[in-house]
């Protein structure tokens, strides 16, 4: 009875061994491929699937996900005999698995070779500028290339990319020279056009500085000339409207010539020849006299003594005291004008004559 009970146990043990064997789960974005006594019989999907146990055994699983190779740095020779080192990244996913396990026997070492071998006739046919500036290009080739080749073997390329180009030390010492040499042409270049720019807006500022200085100038001298018109244009009518005589005219005269003698560089003076007639002209007005007593000639010794310096005297006869005191002092402030200025014009002709001392005649 206890031998039988072992047996079932046994029995029971090797069922459930059986069943536990024939269960296969695989997980999702995975598959096996199932050999029956050595021959490929099925693939295995995502899930819960059933084998026989001790006939199907599981020869290969795959990832089916997009996976990245990255393969060394290879050296490539360019169309101007410079040797590159490049290195790519593959982006691949196994879309049969069948032909992955049986098409191929590594598709990794072939995909790296393939893509060696792509790469060298691609580049062989570009020079090392054209190489470093033509990456797309490269990319779509190498990619056209391994999808076409690995395409049999159950796999699809999805992207190739050049992860890095690397020529010689020499070559990246002429380039860094070369760039250096065309970042300091280009800001020579841009300095110039500031400068030149700069040239450019000081000379249309001048331009206009200039343009506006001489309107401005212009108007002034305009209004300047309109007020002196306006103001002579006064001064006529004035005149004519109070209708001055000579008597008049000959006082504004004498008291116009001593700020002729005033001026800082007047070293010689003209006394003029009609001054003694002012002053007679002068005298007789504050004395009341007609300008028909002004033609007699006057008496010997009296015209040279007052060129000379001295003073005339007036004759009071009718006027007023008050009328006698401003004709001799009119006639005093105009005889002392012209001593003063003959004084400082015969200074300044002799240079031996003291400041201040006058010449004696």
């Amino acid at each position: 009875m206890f031998g039988i009970q072992i047996v079932f146990l046994v029995l029971a043990a090797i069922i459930i061994v059986a069943v536990v064997s024939t269960v296969r789960i695989v997980p999702q974005a995975r598959a096996y491929n199932i050999e029956r006594f050595g021959r490929y019989m099925r693939t295995l999907q995502p899930g819960l699937n059933f084998i026989i146990p001790g006939v199907d055994r599981v020869n290969t699983k795959f990832d089916l996900r997009e996976q990245v190779f990255s393969s060394r740095p290879q050296p490539v020779i360019t169309e101007d005999n410079l040797v590159v080192n490049i290195d790519t990244v593959l982006y691949y996913q196994i879309t049969e698995p069948r032909a992955a396990a049986y098409e191929v026997a590594n598709y990794l070492q072939a995909i790296d070779q393939l893509t060696v071998t792509t790469l060298r006739n691609v580049i062989g046919g570009m020079d090392l500028e054209r190489t470093l500036t033509s990456r797309e290009e490269i990319n779509s080739r190498l990619r056209g290339v391994l999808d076409d080749a690995t395409g049999k073997w159950g796999i699809r390329v999805n992207r190739v990319e050049i992860k890095a180009i690397d020529p010689p030390p020499t070559i990246k010492e002429a380039m860094e020279k070369q760039m250096r040499a065309e970042r300091d042409k280009r800001a020579a270049i841009l300095h110039a056009e500031g400068e030149r720019q700069s040239r450019i807006l000081k000379a249309e500022g001048a331009r206009q500085q200039a343009i506006l200085e001489a309107q401005g100038e212009q108007q002034a001298a305009i209004l300047r000339a309109d007020g002196e018109a306006k103001a002579i244009e006064r001064v006529f009518q004035a005149v004519h409207r109070n209708d001055a005589d000579s008597k008049l005219l000959a006082y504004k005269y004498l008291e116009t010539l001593p700020t002729l003698a005033k001026g800082e560089g007047n070293t010689f003076w003209v006394i003029p020849g009609e001054l003694t007639q002012a002053i007679r002209s002068v005298t007789r007005a504050f004395a009341g006299e007609d300008d028909g007593a002004a033609e007699r000639p006057a008496p010997a010794g009296k015209e040279g003594a007052t060129e000379e310096g001295t003073t005339p005297q007036l004759t009071a006869g009718k006027m007023g005291d008050e009328a006698v005191r401003a004709a001799d002092e009119a006639a005093e402030r105009a005889a002392e004008a012209v001593a003063d200025a003959r004084a400082e014009a015969d200074a300044a002709a002799s240079p031996a004559t003291l400041p201040g001392q006058r010449r004696q005649d």
